[in-house]
């Protein structure tokens, strides 16, 4: 009968196994936060405005909100070409090749190699101490020095026991995802300020000719006057006045001038381009009517506002690196391969059997003292988490405001817009009475005066009502989540 020998237990492999379970469940204490909002069922302020409509899908068409196809070249213009869109776009290259590496670090390793050394040891040591006993064959002394060749091959492969390879993966990906998301967000924000900026020039064109008509209608009160100085019915007095504002509005002329160059250059700079003139149509600011935009609900906004996704894959990214951290205090399970000809002299090199080696390890590996990086890589992963949840929610509650906000300005404005308008009816009426009056000799001429500069200033009033008007259109196209129409890089695989 075969007798069995008895394994005995180590005390060492018992503490040292009890010690990796224990630091594994000994895990600091984190907090972690779930995102609390309450989406209203719709916008306070769209209850109050007529001018949109709220009981159907959100429509954010650029071609239904804006008819201007000088404006829309622009646009296409800038997301072609401007820089930091392109350098949004190479952001997105590389958390596209962060996801290609990642995926292959849970993969095995495998590569080829040659290694060829040589060594002397001292013939006092223990190794030249062995050297000089030996012979490799009868009646040859061992080589001194030795040297040694190697060709083969080397594998290694972490066993990704615990998701720690794969959730970094993951999170690589959601990364990935939520630079895309970045891009569009600020495709969005792009477009919108170059429309902007682009009412502003269509406001400083109307202003400019609105001075030119003021001066050219001040410059004929002076032919009135002039002619009603040859009948004695008129002195040099209203005539130094007339040219007294004139010479004002001229000067102020060249003022918006320098404003039109520095607007054409500052929307040249969004389009990413060296300063240049601007095809625009400068009628189409007073012309054109104010679209009337579908709003929706609130909840549309989760769907539709690209930096409301990019806040939610950054949260889940921030909660599964959790997992990832964690991963960390458990031990790490590693595989060793190697096969390959080895020999002191490159002629035994191909000598097989006797030249071949081989090797096969497996290494696990926990951390058991002085654990602090561990432990602050983790208490970080959980501060990023609930920095994440409060960044969503900010997001969130930033963009109903932004909504809100628009549609009321929208409203406000259409009404404002609408008593311009009556006040300048108005006032040039004042102004064609004024002018009857002192050319029959029955007004003074600061009447006259007074008339024009307040038409004008209504005029340059409504203007910039107007350029309000349609910078609060594009400021709620932005908030609804519009933007641009861009091809999405797609990632590695």
């Amino acid at each position: 009968m075969i007798k069995r020998k008895k394994i005995t237990k180590s005390p060492l492999w018992i503490a040292l196994a009890s010690a990796l379970v224990v630091q594994g469940c000994a895990l600091p204490t984190i907090q972690t936060r779930d995102t609390q909002i309450d989406l209203p069922d719709a916008y306070t302020a769209a209850e109050k405005a007529p001018s949109s409509r709220v009981n159907s899908d959100v429509n954010i068409n650029w071609s239904d909100w804006f008819n201007d196809p000088q404006l829309s070249d622009l646009v296409e213009f800038a997301v072609n070409n401007n820089q930091e869109v392109a350098i949004l776009l190479q952001r997105i290259n590389i958390a596209s090749n962060e996801v290609y590496a990642r995926e292959g670090e849970y993969l095995p390793s495998l590569s080829a190699g040659i290694e060829a050394e040589t060594e002397k040891v001292g013939e006092y040591t223990r190794e030249g101490a062995v050297e000089n006993q030996l012979d490799i064959k009868e009646g040859k002394a061992f080589p001194d020095p030795l040297g040694n060749l190697k060709l083969g091959l080397s594998a290694s492969w972490e066993v990704d026991i615990w998701h720690k390879l794969r959730d970094a993966t993951k999170v690589a990906s959601l990364e990935y995802l939520a630079s895309v998301e970045s891009r569009k967000f600020f495709i969005t924000q792009l477009v919108s300020e170059v429309s902007r900026c682009y009412y502003e020039l269509l406001a400083l064109d109307n202003k400019l000719a609105n001075l030119d008509s003021t001066i050219e209608v001040q410059r004929n009160v002076i032919k009135t006057i002039d002619a009603l100085k040859n009948y004695g019915r008129s002195t040099s007095l209203p005539a130094s006045r007339f040219l007294a504002e004139i010479k004002k509005n001229e000067s102020e002329r060249f003022v918006i001038e320098q404003e039109i160059v520095e607007k054409e250059n500052t929307l040249n700079l969004l389009l990413g381009r060296t300063p240049q003139p601007i095809a625009r149509n400068s009628e189409i600011l007073l012309n054109a009517e104010i679209y009337k935009p579908n709003v929706g609900v609130p909840s549309s906004l989760l769907a539709n506002r690209t930096d409301i996704k990019q806040a939610e894959l950054e949260l889940a990214a921030a909660k599964l690196n959790i997992d990832v951290a964690k991963a960390n205090f458990y031990p790490t399970f590693e595989l060793n391969a190697d096969i390959g000809l080895s020999a002191f002299d490159s002629r035994y090199l191909f000598n097989v059997p006797e030249s071949l080696a081989y090797s096969l390890s497996g290494d696990i590996f926990a951390p058991l003292i002085n654990r602090r990086a561990i432990e602050a890589l983790y208490q970080n992963a959980s501060a990023e988490q609930v920095k994440a949840a409060y960044e969503y929610e900010l997001t969130i509650v930033r963009a109903v405001a932004e909504v809100t906000n628009s549609l009321s300005k929208l409203n406000n404005l259409d009404k404002s817009v609408n008593a311009k308008s009556l006040q300048i009816e108005a006032l040039e009426q004042s102004v064609d009475i004024a002018n009857k009056l002192f050319t029959s000799a029955h007004g003074e001429y600061l009447e006259v005066l007074l008339a024009q500069r307040e038409a004008l200033e209504a005029r340059s009033e409504f203007i910039e009502t107007r350029q309000q008007q349609m910078s609060a259109l594009v400021d709620l196209y932005q908030a609804l989540g519009g933007g641009w129409q861009t091809a999405t890089p797609a990632v590695k695989s």
